[in-house]
């Protein structure tokens, strides 16, 4: 039977911190979202959003749900399945307005250790997806095989959740540090402030989401369950 720990009540109410946090960064100071627009600031706020409520915010909840929710182990498959693959979709949106917003800016793109690290974090969390897939759902794998790899899937998708926060870390430093650099940010003013802030909820919102997944005696037994879906 799955059930929610006070740090799974605790990670959903982060989550939606973060997410009015980030929509009223992107919309109140920095002008909204577009992916075309002859103001080329607000397709690269497109990015931001996506990249956090999809990966971040979804991608957390997805990695909750398999034993934070009521109901079968099919329907919390099910369900860890979808969101995981919402996230997917939205980071995938995400990656792409920041490639167009270099491009029409004619800015290059995979300079920065944080392209790096995300293109490869997002790469990584398409593989997770893919093999998840074709393990437990289709074709699906032998309930040996399926024994063996569920600690596996369950460690690569913790480390690739905290890989995500890590590199939404940089990712605010180096949006704010260019912000400064060009004087287009008061690093005393509000927005500053409200972006701190933010990164330090995702921060918090992270190791939420992995103290609620990480709970070992509940993890055999959740393993010695899946042996047979």
């Amino acid at each position: 039977m799955a059930g929610m720990s006070p740090f799974t009540y605790l990670a959903h109410l982060l989550a939606v911190a973060a997410t009015v946090l980030i929509l009223v960064w992107s919309t109140h100071y920095r002008g909204g979202l577009a992916l075309n627009s002859t103001n080329k600031a607000l397709i690269f706020n497109v990015h931001p959003v996506l990249m956090l409520i999809g990966i971040i915010v979804i991608g957390g909840e997805a990695t909750m749900s398999y034993r934070s929710l009521p109901g079968s182990r099919e329907a919390r498959k099910r369900v860890h399945l979808m969101l995981h693959g919402l996230a997917l979709a939205m980071g995938a949106v995400g990656i792409y307005a920041v490639f167009k917003f270099h491009d029409d800016s004619k800015i290059p793109n995979m300079y920065s250790l944080h392209s790096w690290v995300g293109l490869g974090t997002f790469c990584l969390y398409g593989i997770q997806w893919i093999l998840g897939f074709v393990t437990f759902f289709f074709p699906g794998a032998s309930v040996s095989a399926r024994q063996s790899i569920i600690p596996w899937h369950a460690i690569l998708g913790l480390f690739i959740y905290i890989l995500a926060i890590g590199n939404a870390q940089l990712g605010f430093l180096e949006k704010l540090t260019f912000l400064q650099l060009l004087n287009k940010l008061d690093r005393y003013g509000s927005e500053a402030l409200l972006v701190n802030f933010t990164v330090l909820v995702v921060l918090f919102l992270g190791a939420a989401v992995v103290l609620s997944t990480v709970n070992f005696k509940a993890n055999r037994l959740e393993s010695q369950k899946s042996i047979g879906l």
